[in-house]
């Protein structure tokens, strides 16, 4: 599954001069392992480094960092899936998805 799309990369580069402000920009795409429970959600992306993204990871715990879209593509799982993307994931405000996800709601 192709994980960036030119519109995904559009939304998140157009929003990287936000940094990790959560109220005033938006998830624009959410990936998952779906043979765990780590999932990213994308708020901004490089346009520089195109791999460098950024945004909320639910993992082990809930936080909000950088990840590598060559690391997502590349990742496995523990049965060799791949991560992939919400096809219906719809862009939604970074504070509320922060706030669902750190209270142990799913997206």
């Amino acid at each position: 599954m192709k994980l960036m799309t030119k519109e995904i990369s559009r939304m998140a580069q157009g929003q990287y001069s936000m940094g990790n402000e959560l109220e005033t920009q938006n998830v624009v795409a959410k990936f998952f392992d779906p043979t765990s429970q780590w999932t990213w959600y994308l708020m901004n992306q490089d346009p520089d480094d195109p791999d460098y993204l950024w945004g909320i990871v639910r993992g082990f715990e809930v936080e909000i960092g950088s990840f590598s879209l060559s690391e997502l593509q590349s990742g496995k799982g523990r049965l060799g899936i791949g991560i992939e993307r919400d096809l219906y994931f719809k862009p939604r405000n970074a504070k509320e998805v922060y706030d669902t996800v750190y209270s142990g709601k799913h997206i």
